[in-house]
């Protein structure tokens, strides 16, 4: 008859709980050896009790066993991320090009090619093109008050420098005013004479420049029209 059955769980009584771990600890051992010898593998075992005590197997070194273990553990992490990776992208270009056809579709409906769309379909490729009508007239508004404020503006800066240029040139004008006054009074006074006399009217243009020193040849014109005159 048979052995019935042990639950796998942790036995709580630590004589029996001792005992069979020395048991099945030998028979792990003794297992780990044959499996080495029998299948020309390389084995290492490391087994700790509960009291911190080490037991150990290796079929050739345990410091071989562990650094091969690295090297292949390292190597299969890499490929793993390298197939993670891969898989990674895969999904981002099938993602993409679901979003270009999707565009596509998008840019020819808007571009009037409406076959195989059914009426909701119609009613809301209609509304996205309202809303987007809308938004282009909102910003063509706007577009046109920036540049109305714009010329207004501009138009003030004029406004400003006319009236400065106007402060600096007018007194220049009240005087050449004054001066064209005085002239036509000269004129009306010297036509009077020139009505008894042989002189006739002549008009006299008046031209600003900066003082210079007379010559003889002006004073001798000077006096010459002084004895005209008298």
């Amino acid at each position: 008859m048979g052995r019935g059955k042990i639950a796998i769980r942790r036995i709580d009584n630590t004589t029996t709980r001792q005992v069979t771990f020395s048991k099945r600890r030998n028979g792990l051992l003794k297992k780990a050896r044959e499996l080495a010898i029998l299948c020309d593998a390389e084995v290492g075992l490391i087994v700790f009790s509960n009291t911190d005590r080490l037991y150990d197997f290796a079929s050739t070194s345990m410091k071989s066993v562990i650094e091969r273990y690295s090297k292949i553990k390292e190597d299969r992490q890499l490929v793993m991320h390298s197939n993670s990776e891969i898989q990674f992208w895969q999904r981002e270009a099938t993602c993409l090009r679901q979003q270009l056809y999707n565009l596509q579709e998008n840019y020819r409906q808007l571009m009037g090619d409406v076959n195989g769309l059914g009426l909701k379909d119609l009613q809301t490729l209609e509304n996205q093109l309202k809303a987007s009508l809308q938004a282009i007239h909102k910003k063509k508004d706007q577009i046109l008050i920036d540049e109305g404020q714009e010329l207004i503006q501009k138009v003030r800066i004029m406004d400003r420098e006319y009236m400065n240029i106007y402060k600096k040139i007018n007194p220049y004008a009240q005087e050449n005013m004054e001066l064209h006054r005085k002239v036509d009074a000269s004129a009306r006074f010297n036509g009077g004479f020139t009505t008894c006399g042989s002189l006739s009217p002549t008009s006299t243009d008046l031209e600003l420049s900066p003082p210079q020193q007379q010559t003889s040849g002006t004073q001798d014109d000077v006096l010459k029209l002084g004895l005209q005159l008298l």
